[in-house]
């Protein structure tokens, strides 16, 4: 059997506007699916799911303390990839909105990819695929 599809990652943000700005910025055909507003564990919070009809990331407000930094060798996610048709229309989509880049990931034969912190110190990894054979895209050698 193969795995699932990953429909969504819930990430703490301290601006859930913010975030969605940016995240809008970079992926103009997303939308914003729902929100809302709930008690987390005693504190109000503002929630809100951007993404597609079969995927999202779930931003959720009220963000305390500061984001684990990637290059640290601390427990948790370092990034979050998002394959896209091009990066450089990404990069000058978030170039435009302000957000500037912070440094380009590898490139092999089969992918290159960039990657943009967000305001809440979030880093986004946008990735594009030139082949549609795995083989190639999954080139990991060659990185």
């Amino acid at each position: 059997m193969t795995a699932t599809l990953l429909e969504h990652i819930n990430i703490t943000v301290r601006d859930v506007d913010r975030s969605t700005r940016f995240l809008l910025a970079a992926l103009p055909d997303w939308r914003v699916r729902g929100g809302g507003r709930m008690d987390w564990f005693g504190t109000p919070i503002r929630w809100q799911h951007v993404g597609g009809d079969t995927f999202y990331l779930a931003l959720q407000g009220g963000g305390e303390g500061e984001v684990m930094d990637w290059k640290s060798h601390r427990l948790g996610p370092k990034h979050v990839g998002l394959v896209v048709p091009s990066v450089d229309a990404v990069v000058a989509r978030l170039a435009e909105a302000g957000y500037p880049l912070d440094h380009w990931g590898g490139e092999t034969p089969g992918r290159r990819s960039v990657y943009v912190v967000d305001p809440d110190s979030v880093q986004f990894e946008f990735v594009e695929y030139s082949s549609t054979d795995l083989a190639v895209r999954n080139a990991y050698a060659a990185a």
